[in-house]
């Protein structure tokens, strides 16, 4: 069973200087980096055609989301999705963000992403800024390497939630405006309730936020796939129940029911003769009966398209 290594996370929750990713800056960081190019250069503001604080947000999403390294190194995945002749170097297809959407989750490199999916929305399944404030308040007394401060984790939040949802029309700032990479994935969910404000004397409506699971017909077997065999690696045989509540489970991370995993679990099994899905006695479990390695499930989707 895949759980969290709190003593190998270091927690963060800034570095993307309040913006959110948006729609083309993978693929632009990634072609500045490619080309040789550093973001400590003088002229990155004017190559990359942006604010010099938003130089420092794009690589900071490029390591969120796996396309570099800590040290601004292209990695595989990187190359694999985003160069001129990878996968899907534009995004054009929403597995691709359900790939990225994993891979940002799985990094913690911008940890509220992390903690989210992985444990925060398992327990409170409506929630704001001031629930997840309070979340981390206390998760940093048991947890190392997790320091609190409202006002970033406040901030944070609001970046989370910009990343899923689409910005407000009215929104005065036309930056504000861009809607984050994420949103057409439709993973989270506005609840507005109405309570009393007795400060105020007159009923104040809040928005609340939910992730939930779902059968999520959408996401294409081999992207579950893939993300199984990357972070089950050793694995040879996984349980449904690993599957669904595991840090890192396709389950956590892409909100699957459990009725909605086990479909892409019996859809593999029809498509992929290296996988088996059983049931003995009431246990349910994923067999893997040769190596197989993670990538080979992107090279198999993408090169059908």
């Amino acid at each position: 069973m895949i759980v969290e290594q709190e003593q190998q996370i270091k927690y963060t929750f800034s570095g993307h200087e309040k913006f959110q990713c948006r729609q083309l800056w993978l693929k632009k960081g990634y072609d500045y980096i490619e080309s040789g190019k550093a973001f400590s250069d003088e002229d990155s503001v004017i190559e990359l055609g942006v604010g010099k604080n938003m130089v420092s947000s794009i690589r900071h999403w490029l390591k969120a989301f796996g396309i570099t390294d800590s040290n601004d190194q292209i990695t595989d995945f990187g190359t694999l999705l985003l160069s001129s002749n990878g996968f899907d170097p534009f995004l054009e297809d929403d597995a691709s963000l359900w790939l990225l959407h994993y891979h940002l989750v799985k990094s913690a490199y911008a940890s509220t992403f992390y903690l989210i999916f992985n444990e925060f929305r398992k327990d409170k399944l409506l929630f704001d800024a001031d629930l997840y404030d309070a979340y981390i308040k206390r998760k940093s007394s048991i947890t190392p390497y997790l320091n609190h401060n409202r006002n970033t984790v406040h901030t944070d939040f609001e970046i989370f939630k910009k990343m899923y949802l689409s910005s407000d029309e009215k929104s005065k700032s036309v930056e504000d405006s861009f809607s984050g990479l994420l949103t057409d994935l439709n993973l989270i969910k506005v609840t507005l309730k109405e309570a009393d404000d007795f400060i105020q004397k007159k009923k104040k409506v809040t928005e609340f936020y939910s992730i939930e699971n779902a059968e999520r017909d959408s996401i294409p077997v081999e992207i579950i796939l893939y993300a199984i065999l990357d972070n089950y690696q050793d694995s040879i045989s996984i349980g449904l129940n690993s599957l669904e509540q595991d840090f890192n489970s396709p389950g956590a991370v892409f909100a699957l029911s459990k009725a909605g995993l086990a479909a892409k679990l019996e859809e593999a099994e029809k498509k992929y003769s290296f996988i088996s899905y059983t049931d003995h006695a009431g246990i349910k479990e994923l067999q893997i009966k040769e190596k197989v390695e993670a990538v080979e499930m992107l090279r198999k989707y993408y090169d059908a398209k």
